[in-house]
C-alpha cells in the first residue's frame, strides 16, 4: 500500500525488511528521506535510526517513524533516536506524502546552508546545551579528523569541554582551547541559534590569526584590525568598545580611519572587505 502511494507521488522506493539491511542500502544509495518502522525483526527502528545518525554522511537524512505504538514513551523514544516526525498506523497516504514534502524541503535547506557555509571557509560546529555535537560543516569535521580526534573523543571528551562555554559565568568573547589532538584547536562562541542549540566556530591556531590575516592584506594598525574584525562579526560600536576595553567614541574614531584607508563609506562595506580575507 505504501509502495503504491509513494509511487503515485513520484517517489522511488527502496525497501529494507530489517535494520541491518536498511543501513546497508543507505550506505550505498543515499536516500532523501527514510520511513522507519519502530518494530522490526532483529535491530528495531530506534537503534537503526541511532546508527544512521551516528554516520556523518547519513545524519542529515530525515527519519519519519511509522508505528502502531501511540503511547508517549514510544513517541519520545523515536525523537530521542533522531527521528523528525512520527505517523501512526494505519498510515493515511495523503498525510504521509504531505509530511514527507515538508521534511524533505527542510532537510535540503539545512544541508544547502551547511554546504554554503563550508564553501565560504567556515569551520562551524553546532552543539546542544550538554555539549553534545549536533552537526559540523564538512571542513570543521575534517579539521577535527586531521587533529587526530576520533568519534569516541567527540562523543565523550568534547561535550565535557564545551559545557564550560555554556556556563553562565563564562566570558563568551573568550576562546576555549581544546585539550587533545595533534594540533592546537580553539572553539569560539558565536550565538544561540534556537533553544538548546549553540553555534560555535572552530579555529586552527596553527593558521595565521584573523587579526594577522587582516593586517597582511590591508593597510591597518593592529587596533584598527581588531575593530574591523568585530565589525565584520556584526558588533555595534558599544559592543566593540566593551570587548576592547575602550569607549564607543574611540571606536568611532578608529572607524573613520578604517573607512579612509579602505576607501569605503560605511561599516557594511568595510565588513564585506574584511570577510573576503577572513574566509580564505
Amino acid at each position: 500500500m505504501l509502495n503504491d502511494t509513494l509511487d503515485e507521488a513520484g517517489v522511488t522506493v527502496l525497501v529494507a525488511l530489517e535494520g541491518n539491511q536498511a543501513l546497508t542500502i543507505a550506505a550505498n544509495i543515499t536516500p532523501d528521506i527514510i520511513l522507519m518502522d519502530a518494530l522490526m525483526p532483529g535491530m528495531d527502528g530506534f537503534e537503526t535510526c541511532r546508527q544512521l545518525k551516528a554516520n556523518r554522511d547519513l545524519s542529515h537524512i530525515p527519519v519519519i517513524f511509522m508505528t502502531g505504538l501511540s503511547d508517549t514513551e514510544s513517541i519520545v523514544k523515536g525523537f530521542e533516536a533522531g527521528g523528525v516526525d512520527y505517523i501512526t498506523k494505519p498510515v493515511r497516504g495523503e498525510e504521509l506524502v504531505a509530511r514527507m514534502k515538508v521534511h524533505l524541503s527542510n532537510a535540503r535547506l539545512t544541508l544547502s546552508a551547511r554546504l554554503a557555509l563550508d564553501s565560504a571557509g567556515q569551520f562551524l560546529i553546532s552543539a546542544s546545551a550538554d555539549g553534545s555535537l549536533l552537526w559540523t560543516t564538512p571542513q570543521a569535521f575534517h579539521l577535527l579528523e586531521s587533529s587526530g580526534l576520533d568519534g569516541q573523543w567527540l562523543e565523550t571528551d568534547l561535550p565535557n569541554q564545551l559545557r564550560q562555554i555554556f556556563a553562565p559565568h563564562y566570558n563568551k568573547e573568550k576562546g576555549l582551547l581544546l585539550k587533545s589532538g595533534d594540533k592546537p584547536l580553539e572553539v569560539r562562541y558565536i550565538s544561540q541559534t534556537e533553544p538548546g542549540e549553540f553555534l560555535l566556530q572552530l579555529i586552527d591556531l596553527e593558521r595565521p590569526s584573523e587579526i594577522e590575516l587582516l593586517r597582511e592584506n590591508l593597510p591597518l594598525t593592529e587596533r584598527e584590525a581588531e575593530v574591523l574584525l568585530w565589525i565584520a562579526r556584526g558588533k555595534t560600536n558599544r559592543e566593540v568598545g566593551t570587548i576592547l576595553g575602550t569607549s564607543p567614541r574611540t571606536i568611532n574614531k578608529h572607524l573613520e580611519q578604517l573607512f579612509r584607508k579602505l576607501h569605503v563609506e560605511n561599516r557594511t562595506a568595510a565588513a564585506v572587505i574584511a570577510l573576503k580575507y577572513l574566509q580564505v
